[in-house]
């Protein structure tokens, strides 16, 4: 028997019933069970419940807990030990193969949720104990009753009788009248205005959602998707011709009852709101519903890679199957049974899976030189129409997803069109003449330019002397052509730069000269030595340096306006991070080198001693820039950032990723990452010692108030790994068990409490975290034992020095068995 199981197993198998169980029983189970896997995400106050009712149970090798077939009474989860799943398909004990073994910290036995037999034998494998939870608790554990539902309608629709009675009435619409209805957009307004933990409409939609579903709220015409549209609602009360007024009773319930209820619909809402939008035919999604979708799928790892191995084994949520058919056209190699009733999937059609891959590498063309990728294209259907049949025609076309600059240019005049006119607008010539600056500056154009210019008139060795001649002219007819309108679409931009007016000049007396022997080019050398004169002569006159300083773009409704090209002197404001993870804010050109950002970032630290400026990915891919690199903006990656850091500061900025791998598969240091775990872990136990110090009651209700302050203040900072510590602290079986105290603590207090543990709710792979997150701007601190999946514990803005060096050196008390015992001294138990 291990220690754990040993100390659990003393309590609960005291002899007494679970009914008989003190607090103090309770906090010594609790306190244990959370280093279970099983449980180690599970909320606090559900954990607790769990303690009230579990039983204990000791099994030597060799026995049968349940078989395949019998109808279940209870689930168990394994504190010890070991036990096979035996599986049967004639449900004949003698034939029955192991499919897998369940070790210390599994779970199993949900099927007595519906009452359905059990699906395989379960054998302990060896000694083992067992935690044993009756059906009923765990029914009244997991289920929310649609009592609870019920109840949350009538509660929402007192209080809208209550608050806004004009809300629920008799509307007309289209010359009929719909009896005591809601407007959907009214309903969310209302929720948003009197909830807290409402922080979006779509999260409101989704409460909404969970009332239409369980029929407390109706549709007027039997729609199931709650839309937050001019759409009518209708209380169930209100179905009845004479619909019950809330008593005065009734209403002061419900007042009192309203922001538990909304707690309850903003836990429940997420997962309704998702059923909604999966239940939608693809093409009626809207872009939100998409986003919501993307955001989940971010977070199942089955989506992260793609398996080629299959086992007999159970699958749950988050895993994938079905793949390996698909990809290979052959029949399943399994049959998939729902071993859960109220199972939901995301399922995607053999075409659209297909497609999904096949478009991916199969529609990438990519052009390399010494094994590295210098252009990437994406092929994509494209239609056209023939001049001469007036018929549709299918072709590729090619974008440019990636590419050294001088290859990007190359695939532009390969693939620019010469009708005799040039006037039909070529939308990737435009694109790179109003972008090029991003990746390519005026000052390295320009000499590009002259090179792509061919000055021979003869391409020597390749097809007929007519062939070269055509090849040749068509090759200086596409780079006359972009260089027009290059000059046309910057304009007087031009006249402040020496080396494009310097540029403009030479490259007119080239096709000057070729002029003179090709007819053909004579139309375009008029247009040319126009364009040219207009800004070689204003450049004379106007020696005004204007720089324009980030520029607006409107996002409303105005006339469009005519798009402008990027200029190289455009300024950006860039954050660049130290190792430290704070960042400083610049402002450099567009098409500045990375010697102007390490310069730029120098000015604001007030030293550029051996920096170097890294680009850091989330997956860990480390680029170190060349001094001579430019718009070093542009390659960064969705969650990227740029640091500017010293040499031997490098590895410091990986600490996490070699944390997540292990250090001793690296063999680096991670003592920065360690340093701030330990303070989380401080933070904790301090916020428990000094609750379980102070002996005055008044005080200790003083201090509790405080430290909700504190929480308040750290997500109000945006300071997420303080803020959990704190409410961490503040829920230990130490202080949550303190009754006197709680009880004297304000309501409005108590609510904020109440927020905070549900932003702690680990389901959804802690869905309210993420949610929360999402919609905070940067820079945050986040819950860094979330980050690294709960590493093994190793256990303001006032400037006086007394505080500084109080919150330097917290004095706590980390043993959980003394601080129980100063709690039981604080406020004995109940009798």
């Amino acid at each position: 028997m291990t220690q754990f199981a040993r100390c659990v197993c003393t309590v609960i198998s005291s002899g007494q019933s679970p009914a008989e169980r003190s607090g103090e029983d309770v906090d010594i189970i609790q306190a244990r069970l959370k280093n279970v896997k099983a449980f180690e995400r599970f909320h606090p106050s559900l954990l607790q419940r769990i303690c009230l009712c579990g039983f204990y149970e000791c099994l030597e090798k060799g026995i049968t807990l349940y078989r395949q077939g019998d109808i279940g009474t209870s689930w168990y989860a394994v504190l010890s030990g070991s036990l096979d799943v035996k599986v049967s398909e004639t449900s004949n004990y003698q034939d029955a193969v192991t499919i897998c073994t369940l070790g210390t910290g599994t779970a199993f036995g949900e099927s007595i949720l519906d009452n359905t037999p059990r699906h395989a034998t379960i054998v302990t494998r060896e000694f083992s104990e067992l935690l044993r939870i009756e059906q009923r608790e765990f029914r009244s554990l997991w289920e929310v009753p649609s009592e609870k539902i019920l109840r949350a309608g009538k509660i929402l629709r007192n209080v809208i009788l209550t608050r806004a009675p004009h809300m629920i009435r008799d509307r007309k619409y289209h010359l009929k009248t719909y009896r005591q209805c809601c407007v959907g957009i009214e309903l969310v307004d209302w929720q948003m205005q009197h909830s807290s933990c409402v922080h979006s409409r779509i999260q409101a939609v989704g409460m909404w959602q969970v009332l239409l579903e369980e029929g407390v709220l109706n549709h007027v015409d039997q729609e199931l998707c709650f839309q937050d549209k001019y759409l009518f609602y209708r209380f169930l009360d209100d179905e009845q011709e004479d619909a019950p007024f809330p008593s005065e009773e009734e209403r002061k319930e419900s007042q009192e009852e309203l922001q538990d209820t909304l707690l309850l619909l903003s836990q429940i809402g997420p997962d309704a709101h998702m059923r909604m939008i999966l239940k939608k035919h693809p093409s009626e999604r809207t872009a939100d519903d998409l986003e919501i979708i993307y955001e989940e799928l971010l977070h199942i790892k089955a989506l992260s890679h793609l398996s080629t191995t299959g086992v007999v084994c159970t699958l749950h949520e988050g895993d994938d199957f079905g793949k390996l058919a698909l990809v290979n056209d052959a029949p399943r190699a399994a049959s998939i049974v729902l071993r859960d009733d109220n199972c939901h999937f995301l399922r995607v059609d053999k075409e659209d899976f297909n497609r999904i891959l096949r478009d991916v590498e199969a529609n990438t063309v990519r052009l390399k030189e010494h094994g590295q990728d210098v252009l990437v294209l994406e092929k994509s259907l494209s239609s056209s129409r023939s001049s001469s049949h007036g018929a549709s025609s299918s072709h590729y076309k090619y974008k440019v997803m990636s590419g050294t600059p001088e290859k990007i240019l190359e695939h532009l005049l390969e693939m620019m069109r010469l009708d005799s006119q040039f006037t039909e607008s070529d939308s990737a010539l435009d694109d790179f003449v109003l972008m090029h600056c991003v990746f390519i500056p005026n000052s390295q154009l320009c000499p590009v330019l002259m090179a792509q210019y061919p000055f021979s008139t003869v391409l020597p060795n390749v097809g007929s002397e007519q062939e070269k001649l055509d090849y040749t002219l068509n090759n200086k007819r596409r780079v006359i052509r972009l260089v027009m309108q290059w000059a046309a679409v910057h304009g007087d931009h031009l006249q402040e730069e020496d080396v494009s007016v310097a540029f403009l000049e030479e490259f007119l007396t080239a096709v000057s000269h070729d002029g003179k022997a090709i007819p053909a080019l004579r139309d375009q050398l008029t247009k040319l030595e126009k364009i040219v004169k207009r800004n070689t002569e204003d450049a004379r006159v106007s020696q005004k340096k204007h720089k324009i300083l980030l520029r607006q773009f409107s996002m409303g409704d105005e006339k469009l306006q005519k798009r402008q090209p990027i200029r190289s002197n455009d300024e950006i404001l860039l954050k660049v991070y130290c190792c430290d993870h704070t960042y400083t804010t610049i402002r450099v050109p567009v098409a500045a080198s990375v010697r102007e950002v390490i310069g730029a970032v120098a000015d604001k630290l007030g030293s550029a001693e051996d920096l170097l400026l890294v680009n850091l990915s989330s997956a860990g891919e480390k680029v170190i820039f060349k001094p001579n690199d430019i718009s070093v903006f542009s390659t960064l990656s969705i969650n990227g950032r740029l640091f500017a850091c010293r040499r031997d500061q490098l590895d410091s900025l990986l600490e996490l990723i070699y944390h997540t791998f292990g250090r001793q598969n690296v063999k680096k240091t991670t003592v920065n990452l360690d340093l701030f775990l330990r303070r989380f872990n401080e933070i904790q136990f301090w916020v428990i010692t000094e609750m379980c110090l102070c002996s005055q009651l008044s005080k200790r209700v003083q201090l509790l108030k405080k430290f909700i302050k504190i929480a308040a203040h750290c997500k109000e900072y945006r300071n997420l790994n303080a803020f959990y510590a704190v409410v961490m602290g503040l829920s230990n079986p130490a202080v949550c068990r303190l009754s006197q105290t709680w009880e004297k603590l304000p309501s409005k207090f108590k609510k904020f409490y109440t927020e905070f543990e549900n932003l702690m709710d680990p389901s959804r792979n802690h869905r309210a975290y993420r949610l929360t997150v999402s919609k905070l701007e940067p820079p945050i601190i986040p819950f860094m034992p979330l980050l690294i999946k709960g590493p093994d514990s190793p256990l303001a803005s006032k400037s006086h020095p007394e505080v500084r060096t109080y919150v330097r050196q917290l004095n706590v008390i980390d043993n959980q068995r003394t601080l129980t015992q100063l709690s039981h001294g604080l406020e004995p138990r109940r009798s």
